[in-house]
């Protein structure tokens, strides 16, 4: 595991040492009973990667578009209506799950219908449930009906690459990742956030007394809760990494969690800074493979501190069962299996007509 902020940076870099030409080997843990097809365009390394990724850019840039910004504010709005008007939520299922779910379908341009089915996988559709059978046969039946929209099936049945119109196996690869890679991460934010509100009301008066510290608490709930906690590289050589011998086709791990506590870097690394500036966190991974849906995540996270903020003044926990990875290695608690929650509503917020 490489854990230090400065050389994870240069690792995640060298494509050439810390090779992601892994089919399956990627994520941690590995995903070969999992899924049929390689993970489109991150199992891949450059010039691929990036004539690859160039065919699904466009629609994770749709978070920058006023109309998606305009639908995930009011997706919030709404969710938080219901949750105010109850005396109780669990924030997992009942609110982070179709928040991401819902979200998704503003950036694949699929009707907000289609969530509905996608919040039946659950929370990982790899490890909750059906282990990505189900997400397979709705792919392959995405793909079978698509025509000529600007939908994001239709867009990968007419894509070409070098030339060659995408396979079905090519497909699938975008789609599979478009629709695991941002989905218990955004959820475990989701979660994770509510519940530091419960633990820091004050948190949510600053924010509300000051809300041009957003972007910067956005930015310092990502460094801190790390959703993604590492992703793996091969070796394709035998190689030394800082005193340790990887293997020819050894894996290594690019650990985003350690790296964004690293006190060389952040000053009182374990404490929640809402204006931490300068902030230069790994969240979202470096160098070329840089998380397509960094925008999209940044754009959820904002919407809802910004609602939240106006809008509550207190989160009380009910119940909880957090959420814990447990690896040869390591044991991580990152985000919740289950957040039963109380919000008390701010008596001053007036929505404006």
């Amino acid at each position: 595991m490489i854990l230090g902020h400065a050389d994870l940076r240069a690792a995640a870099k060298d494509w050439q040492t810390f090779s992601s030409d892994a089919p399956f080997r990627v994520p941690i843990p590995s995903e070969e009973s999992m899924r049929t097809m390689r993970q489109l365009p991150i199992e891949h390394d450059p010039p691929e990667h990036g004539e690859y990724r160039k065919l699904v850019e466009p629609f994770f840039k749709r978070a920058r578009l006023p109309e998606v910004i305009e639908s995930v504010e009011s997706l919030i709005a709404e969710l938080i209506d219901d949750a105010l008007s109850q005396n109780e939520i669990e924030i997992v299922r009942g609110f982070a799950l179709p928040l991401q779910s819902r979200g998704l379908t503003y950036l694949l341009n699929v009707p907000e219908s289609e969530a509905e089915t996608w919040i039946g996988w659950g929370i990982h559709v790899f490890h909750d449930g059906e282990k990505g059978n189900a997400l397979e046969d709705y792919l392959h039946a995405q793909f079978d009906k698509a025509g000529e929209g600007d939908d994001f099936f239709s867009a990968m049945t007419q894509a070409t690459y070098q030339g060659n119109p995408l396979t079905r196996d090519e497909q699938m690869g975008f789609a599979n990742l478009a629709f695991a890679g941002g989905r218990d991460t955004v959820i475990h934010t989701v979660s994770s956030v509510i519940a530091y509100f419960a633990e820091h009301p004050e948190a949510l008066t600053e924010l509300r007394d000051d809300p041009k510290k957003l972007v910067h608490a956005s930015e310092e709930f990502f460094r801190v809760i790390s959703p993604l906690t590492h992703i793996g590289r091969v070796c394709p050589v035998a190689t030394d990494v800082h005193g340790a011998t990887v293997p020819e086709k050894g894996r290594v791990s690019l650990a985003w969690a350690a790296a964004n506590k690293d006190p060389a870097v952040f000053e009182n690394p374990e404490d929640v800074q809402l204006a931490r500036k300068p902030n230069p966190h790994l969240a979202f991974g470096f160098g070329a493979h840089l998380c397509l849906g960094a925008a999209h995540a940044r754009l959820i996270l904002r919407s809802l501190l910004g609602e939240l903020s106006q809008r509550v003044s207190a989160v009380t926990v009910l119940s909880e069962e957090k959420n814990v990875e447990k690896q040869a290695h390591y044991t991580r608690s990152v985000g919740y299996q289950s957040l039963k929650v109380r919000l008390t509503p701010a008596q001053e917020y007036d929505r404006p007509a």
